[in-house]
């Protein structure tokens, strides 16, 4: 589909985004796409590429448009996508309608609400002043190691720091506007490795077998109830995801047993404490944990912010939002630490699946709302 217009429909706009495959990290064409977009609207745009192997190199775009005095309303979301996978109808980065749906990966995570959003800024007028900026990147669905955390330090250097951010994530459960996301859950694995000394099963005294106490130290760990849950937030949990031994002989004690747990955990914990309670019972019986906090949780309390998305989906919907912390992580785990942040888009039945559409109907109305909460956010 080709763009002819000064201001492309929200639908052209999604379209020449999903026909960029774009698989995590992301590069090259999907970022020149957006950057033709929003020079026209008069938006100065910073792409640079960071990091390197193995988590990159990755791509990210900073684009911001200032109109005198006033709040700073800035827009993120990411350009990456998962892989496609076999067994689409149509070719996952060939833009399909079918039935009333916008058909291609990242029409629903999350091109399409980066399209909504630029399709959005035509429409704001420029006399209400103050900045708007967008925050994208190429390795949201990645290690997530060199994309907003390097967009954080490229705006600090341009002198940018948002008073509010809204995160274009996927949030809509059942139609479009029901769920907003005020918070996440943290995120931390750990991998924990028990050695001991490799002999034959029929002289157990001359080695030293790891599993038993390896099996211990996961019975210690599967009977911790890190918390009930909070006014805001699920309970914790720990999960026990993989357990190895490597070992394919009958008669030999193995040297070493190893087994990696993941924690998702409330605001009641941080990934620290939650390393340093698992390596002490680690420790008890000679383990070594390797711990790695993919992101702390974060709340944005209710109040303006959401107030004004909420205001936003009602006017335009008539739907009622619910405000929820559930889910995975995002990378509104990073801009929290620079302002209140809350994350809304489209809905998500179909992200990350084959056949990932988005309904037309449904963009067209994020665009609506998108418009509406800069314009407020904006005083306007």
């Amino acid at each position: 589909m080709n763009m002819t217009s000064t201001n492309p429909g929200i639908v052209d706009i999604a379209s020449r985004l999903i026909a960029c495959p774009s698989v995590t990290p992301a590069r090259g064409e999907v970022f020149a796409v957006l950057e033709t977009l929003l020079v026209p609207l008069g938006f100065t745009v910073d792409r640079f590429v960071a990091g390197q192997e193995p988590d990159g190199p990755v791509e990210n775009l900073l684009a911001w448009r200032t109109t005198g005095a006033g709040p700073h309303f800035a827009f993120a979301g990411h350009l990456d996508v998962v892989p496609p996978g076999n067994g689409w109808t149509s070719d996952p980065f060939t833009p399909d309608i079918r039935g009333g749906l916008l058909h291609g990966r990242g029409a629903v995570d999350m091109k399409g609400a980066i399209a909504a959003f630029v399709a959005a800024l035509a429409g704001i007028p420029d006399e209400l002043p103050g900045t708007i900026s967008l925050i994208i990147t190429g390795d949201e669905e990645g290690p997530a190691v060199h994309g907003t955390l390097a967009l954080m330090e490229r705006m600090a250097a341009h002198g940018l720091r948002p008073d509010l951010c809204l995160v274009g994530e996927p949030t809509s459960s059942q139609r479009l506007g029901d769920v907003i996301k005020i918070g996440r859950r943290g995120s931390v694995n750990m991998w924990i490795k028990v050695e001991g000394v490799q002999g034959h099963v029929a002289y157990p005294h001359l080695a030293d077998n790891p599993v038993p106490r390896l099996v211990r130290i996961l019975s210690a760990i599967d009977g911790i109830v890190l918390d009930e849950g909070t006014d805001w937030f699920q309970p914790s949990n720990i999960e026990i995801t993989d357990l190895e031994v490597g070992n394919p002989a009958t008669n030999v004690i193995p040297a070493a047993a190893h087994a990696r747990i993941s924690i998702r955990f409330n605001d009641r914990h941080s990934g620290a404490s939650l390393v340093e309670r698992i390596t002490a019972i680690a420790s008890a019986e000679g383990g070594v944990v390797t711990a790695k906090i993919s992101g702390e949780p974060f709340l944005t309390q209710p109040g303006s912010l959401s107030g004004l998305v909420a205001g936003a989906i009602r006017e335009v919907t008539g739907v009622e939002a619910e405000l929820s912390t559930t889910g995975g992580t995002s990378d509104a785990r990073f801009l929290s630490r620079l302002c209140p942040v809350v994350e809304f888009g489209l809905n998500n039945g179909t992200m990350h699946k084959l056949d990932e559409a988005v309904a037309i109907d449904d963009l067209k109305d994020l665009e609506r709302i998108y418009a509406l909460i800069v314009r407020r956010a904006l005083g306007g």
